[in-house]
């Protein structure tokens, strides 16, 4: 008999809380990115330290609870990478044997060859780059050639920026499916991205119609289970791209983190059971790939303000559940602005109990998983439910 109607899960992209032990091989010693945000200065998040994220990891500024409102702890990801696709896989019950392909120098030169005479143009950049840093220095010459911008990063991916005036976003879709059919094999990276844009020179923006194209997870996964026992899945930000749509019933996209959030709210009075699974990406996108370590604080705090607001709307048959899927350490010290190899933290609460309740640190992301999982009487190839050390605590809690 499950234990939650409804839980909600919501992915911080990139909010780490320290290295791994593995992290030398991703040249991330030292990398922590709660840890030195919360050292540049002091963070406002009461309502996350009230559920433990303080107890997880020493944060500077910030007491510890001394009693937590939720179970907490941090998780480690045991498959190669530090990537959004492989944080969310393994969360779902997937282990990679080995990494997706990243490319340091750039795509090879028949493969962008084969794709530019797919696609009937020429292409330009063809480089490890800032989204938004590319398209300043590249922006112009898109605009006057009709060339496609295509660029990559630390992560896996094979992105495409165009301006929405010069290449229609339709187009620019079309192009990302290409793209997609032709990255397979050794090539076979996360994620494809649409990366449109508007705009003036020097004052290009992107615009909210990015669209990711990824790869389908091995099977079983959580949402494969999940839909086996008709248990609805509604996806929120780019939760329907991660898992290539598979298993998500229904999905809407966000503009940001406090759309994420409304929409989050408004799952609350339109679901009445099932997994609401978010993820907020303005930590990623705007701030950690951008070493903008006060941005990235301004964020937390946001988050944490919103967070105040959607609390106590949750019900005795409801669990919210907060991680992330890997770092994205901002601090200037660091050179790169690639994603770190940390591990990330867990928070689990629900108003009927199971408080305080330490998780320690979990082997693998898919203890997540595996959790949601038994709560809808199903299991995952992987991880570990913490279902029972929360249900223990709720029994103590009501014989006393």
């Amino acid at each position: 008999m499950q234990e939650f109607e409804r839980i909600f899960w919501i992915v911080l992209d990139s909010v780490g809380i320290g290295e791994l032990p593995d992290a030398a091989e991703y040249g991330d010693v030292s990398r922590n990115t709660l840890g030195h945000i919360a050292e540049s200065r002091p963070l406002e998040i009461p309502n996350l330290v009230r559920l433990g994220l303080a107890n997880i990891a020493p944060l500077k500024h910030q007491t510890p609870a001394a009693a937590p409102l939720g179970a907490y702890g941090k998780g480690a990801t045991i498959s190669p990478g530090k990537d959004t696709t492989t944080g969310h896989w393994e969360m779902s019950g997937v282990w990679l044997d080995q990494a997706f392909p990243v490319y340091k120098n750039g795509f090879p030169r028949e493969l962008i060859e084969e794709f530019e005479k797919q696609i009937g143009r020429k292409t330009i950049g063809n480089k490890p780059a800032s989204g938004t840093e590319i398209i300043k220095e590249l922006g112009e010459e898109h605009v006057r050639t009709g060339k496609p911008i295509v660029y990559t990063s630390g992560d896996s991916v094979f992105q495409i920026a165009t301006h929405e005036e010069v290449i229609p976003v339709a187009e620019l879709y079309h192009m990302c499916e290409v793209a997609r059919k032709l990255l397979d094999g050794p090539h076979r990276v996360g994620r494809v991205i649409a990366r449109p844009f508007t705009g003036m020179p020097g004052h290009y923006v992107r615009t909210t119609r990015r669209h990711d194209y990824g790869v389908d997870p091995p099977k079983p996964m959580l949402m494969d289970v999940l839909a086996e026992r008709k248990v609805r899945v509604f996806g929120i930000g780019k939760i329907h791209d991660i898992y290539n749509g598979r298993g998500v019933e229904e999905y809407v996209t966000t503009k940001g983190n406090a759309d994420g959030m409304e929409k989050l709210t408004v799952a609350i009075s339109e679901r009445k059971g099932g997994l609401i699974f978010c993820n907020l990406v303005d930590f990623d996108m705007l701030y950690g790939h951008r070493k903008d370590v006060e941005g990235f604080a301004r964020s937390l705090e946001e988050f944490d303000r919103l967070l105040a607001e959607f609390l106590p709307l949750l019900s005795l048959s409801d669990m919210l559940m907060i991680t992330a899927d890997h770092g994205c350490d901002p601090d200037p010290r660091c050179a790169t602005t690639d994603h770190s190899r940390e591990y990330v933290p867990i928070l689990a609460y629900s108003p009927a109990g199971g408080a305080g309740v330490n998780l320690g640190v979990r082997d693998t992301l898919a203890d997540m998983g595996q959790t949601i999982a038994e709560n809808f009487d199903a299991t995952i190839p992987h991880g570990k439910s913490f279902l029972s050390e929360m249900r223990k605590q709720r029994s103590n809690e009501v014989a006393r």
